[in-house]
Parts: C-alpha cells; sequence; structure tokens
C-alpha cells in the first residue's frame, strides 16, 4: 500500500533532498506534498525526474488524513506545527532540535538504534497541552555520523571519553550561508568589500570557532546538542569535550576524534567492527591521497573513516577522521529511513 506524506521546509536545502531521496528510494507514495513557509507561495518543487509539486503555505495546510509528515523547517516551525501534525494523527519525523532531548521522544539512528522505535506513539509531551506525540526525532547531522562511528566500538570494548574537533560546512547553517560563502569569495576575487549577514564572521578564505550561539559556560549550543544526543542515541553517560567549527565548505561535514576506550582494542580489530556495520565505508590507506575529503562524498549515502591509528597519548586510545554528507545521511536519508523502519517493522497495513 502507499501513504499519503508531506514534506514541510520543501523548499529548504534538507527538505528538497528528502523529496529526492523519497522518489530515488521508491517510498510507498500515494499522494506527495509540499508544504513551507507563507514567502514561498507560489514556487514549486521537484519530485522526482517528471513531477512538479506546488508549495502549499503550512499555515493553510490540513495535517488531518497525513501518514507521514517530514518536518525540515527549523525549530521555530517544528515547535507550532509538529504537535499540530501530530495531534492529526500524522507520524511525524523532525529535522529540527526542538524534541530531540524530551525524554520520551525517540532519536534515531536506523544502524544504532532502531528498537527505541517500538511504543513511539506512546510518548508524553505537554507543549501545547497535547500528549501522545507520535513525534520521533531526527538526529542533529554531527551527532548522527559520529553516533554511527561509535557504535560498533562501544558494544565490542565500551566506551570511556570522546574528544571531537568538527569542521562543518556552511549547508548545514541553510541556504543563505552557502550564498554567502559563494558570494563573499566572488567579491575577494573581483577585489570588492566582503558583505557578512548569515555567519558571525567572514567565512570565504577562513574558519570559524563558532557553529550556534554560546552559552554562559563558553560552550555552543551546538556542541552541546551533539555531546547530549550521541549519548542519548548510544544510551550511555561518558566524557564528551567537542569543538564545532564552520570551514568553507558547501557540503560536508568532517570530524577529527580522539576515542579513549574501556578495554584495549587494535587498529585492526577497529577496521573490522567498522566494515562489518551498515553504512559505514573504510577508506585507509596510509598514502598521500589514501583518506577522504568532504568534496568526495557529496551525494553519498555512508558515512566514510579514514586516518585511523592509535592515540599513545592514553590507554586503549583511538584516533580517525570521519566524513559524511550532511545533507544526506546527517539528515534527510535518516529521516526517510526512519520512515522505511517502521513501515516494515512496525505499522500495520493502516497508518492512522
Amino acid at each position: 500500500m502507499g501513504y499519503r506524506v508531506v514534506v514541510v521546509g520543501a523548499t529548504g536545502n534538507v527538505g528538497q533532498e528528502i523529496l529526492n531521496l523519497l522518489a530515488e528510494r521508491k517510498f510507498p507514495i500515494d499522494e506527495i506534498q509540499a508544504v513551507a513557509s507563507s514567502t514561498s507561495r507560489g514556487q514549486r518543487v521537484s519530485f522526482g525526474e517528471d513531477k512538479v509539486l506546488d508549495v502549499i503555505p503550512i499555515t493553510e495546510f490540513d495535517f488531518k488524513g497525513v501518514d507521514f509528515a517530514f518536518f525540515a523547517a527549523g525549530t521555530l516551525v517544528s515547535t507550532e506545527f509538529a504537535l499540530i501534525a501530530a495531534e492529526a494523527g500524522c507520524i511525524v519525523i523532525d529535522n529540527s532540535s526542538q524534541f530531540r532531548q524530551e525524554a520520551e521522544v525517540p532519536l534515531i539512528v536506523p544502524e544504532v538504534n532502531p528498537e527505541a522505535l517500538a511504543g513511539y506513539k506512546g510518548c508524553d509531551i505537554t507543549l501545547a497541552g497535547y500528549k501522545g506525540c507520535g513525534i520521533i526525532a531526527n538526529p542533529n547531522c554531527v551527532a548522527l555520523p559520529l553516533a554511527m562511528a561509535l557504535k560498533p566500538l562501544m558494544d565490542e570494548v565500551g566506551l570511556k571519553r570522546l574528544v571531537v574537533s568538527t569542521y562543518q560546512s556552511v549547508s548545514g547553517a541553510g541556504r543563505a550561508a552557502m550564498d554567502e560563502l559563494f558570494n563573499q569569495t566572488r567579491a575577494i576575487y573581483m577585489n570588492q568589500s566582503v558583505v557578512k549577514e548569515e555567519l558571525p564572521k567572514q567565512i570565504a578564505f577562513n574558519i570559524i570557532p563558532q557553529v550556534d550561539i554560546f552559552l554562559p559556560d563558553g560552550t555552543t549550543v551546538e556542541e552541546t546538542k551533539v555531546a547530549n544526543e550521541v549519548q542519548k542515541i548510544l544510551g550511555i553517560k561518558m566524557g564528551v569535550a567537542i569543538t564545532c567549527v564552520r570551514v568553507p565548505v558547501f557540503i560536508g561535514h568532517s570530524m577529527a576524534v580522539a576515542l579513549e576506550l574501556d578495554s584495549p582494542l587494535s587498529v585492526g580489530e577497529a577496521r573490522t567492527l567498522w566494515r562489518e556495520f551498515p553504512g559505514i565505508s573504510i577508506v585507509d590507506s596510509r598514502q598521500e591521497d589514501g583518506y577522504v575529503t568532504p568534496a568526495e562524498v557529496v551525494g553519498e549515502d555512508n558515512v566514510f573513516i579514514s586516518r585511523i591509528r592509535k592515540d599513545k597519548s592514553v590507554e586503549n586510545g583511538l584516533l580517525f577522521w570521519l566524513v559524511s554528507d550532511n545533507l544526506r545521511k546527517g539528515a534527510a536519508l535518516n529521516a526517510v529511513q526512519i520512515a522505511e523502519v517502521l513501515i516494515k517493522d512496525y505499522l500495520n497495513s493502516n497508518v492512522n
């Protein structure tokens, strides 16, 4: 059978990628609708090779009768409309950070914790006075691939401490940030003034050690999100230290990871565990080009691991380099995979 599906935020980077993936993966759809803010009125978006959808303003959209609602429009939209959609009977798969730390809302990476989807309809959120939400949270685009890399090691020898430095592309800040990188780069080459609007510092030919706003203790919201979400996905408590950095790359998030394990694990054993884990690819030949960069993973579904080596500064230490397409597996693909797991393992012949 097919399902009625709506993509909220269909004109944005992640929303358009969700539409692409639903078509590409032949998701069972009877009806597909595209929704965005009122400023997108009159716009049209592509679905598959031969279908174009008219964008409906969210303030005019009725969620009743919709089976799956993919939210990719940011925290403010999810705060206002995700519960409305869930109350109308939709299964809401939300890409924002709004519900990720709610104890009863599952935060899902299908390769890591699909069992957390069991009983998802029973969650209890009192926001807007609504209970029984049916909301599923899609993780942060850094926490998600990081949890995938950590899961097989955790299961084998346990995790003690995690230290991460991220190198996050501008697409993580939205399409306007991508435009800003392009415009600043062009301005520098043409000896024009650099205009800064979307990001806190010049991003062209520069890096910015700030992703999201600062908290009183000096960390950023992004750093706190990643630390909290990784532990929730994996179902553990451990020491986490993270510095998130914005870099002049359009698509693709990278990470330098230093991991302290509970028990010894050789580099060869780590490689074997990762090779056997779904959704992970190893590129690590220890030669001049024997690793993966963000430019090489655009459009790829897998998470890539390179530069695997022992960390000799700590007991049971391991170092590695991690790269993934933040719009695809880091956001849109994972959301679609969540829906696919629900259909395969948890839903009856009728959703509503």
